[in-house]
C-alpha cells in the first residue's frame, strides 16, 4: 500500500522560512514524479511545485520563493519556502506520480504575525 508521509508544517510570521518533506513508500513502481499541492481555505486545490526528471515547475506565485527537491535513493522531496507571505497560508499536499497519483494527508502552513 503506498503511504505518503508529509512533515514540517506550522506557524510562521510573514518574511520567514520553513521546510516540508514528503517521504513516499509501499510502491513497487518508480517515481515518474513529486510535487506539493496546496489549498487555501475556500478555494480550490493548486499546484505549488513539482519535480519530474529532475525538472521544476513552479506556480508563478511562489516562483524565486519556493524551492523542490527530491532524494530518489530515499524516496522523499522537499519543498524549501522563504519570504513566507500571508496568501501562502494553506494546507500542502505531497503528491507523487507512480504513474497513478497519490496524495498525503495535507499538512497545515499558517503565515501570520
Amino acid at each position: 500500500q503506498v503511504q505518503l508521509v508529509e512533515s514540517g508544517g506550522g506557524l510562521v510570521q510573514p518574511g520567514e522560512s520553513l521546510g516540508l518533506s514528503c517521504v513516499v513508500s509501499g510502491s513497487s513502481f518508480s517515481i515518474v514524479a513529486m510535487g506539493w499541492y496546496r489549498q487555501a481555505q475556500g478555494k480550490q486545490r493548486e499546484l505549488v511545485a513539482l519535480i519530474r526528471s529532475g525538472v521544476t515547475n513552479y506556480a508563478d506565485s511562489v516562483k524565486g520563493r519556493f524551492i523542490i527537491s527530491r532524494d530518489s535513493a530515499k524516496n522523499t522531496a522537499h519543498l524549501q519556502m522563504n519570504n513566507l507571505k500571508s496568501e501562502d497560508t494553506a494546507v500542502y499536499y505531497c503528491y507523487v506520480a507512480l504513474p497513478r497519483p497519490y496524495w498525503g494527508q495535507g499538512t497545515q502552513v499558517t503565515v501570520s504575525s
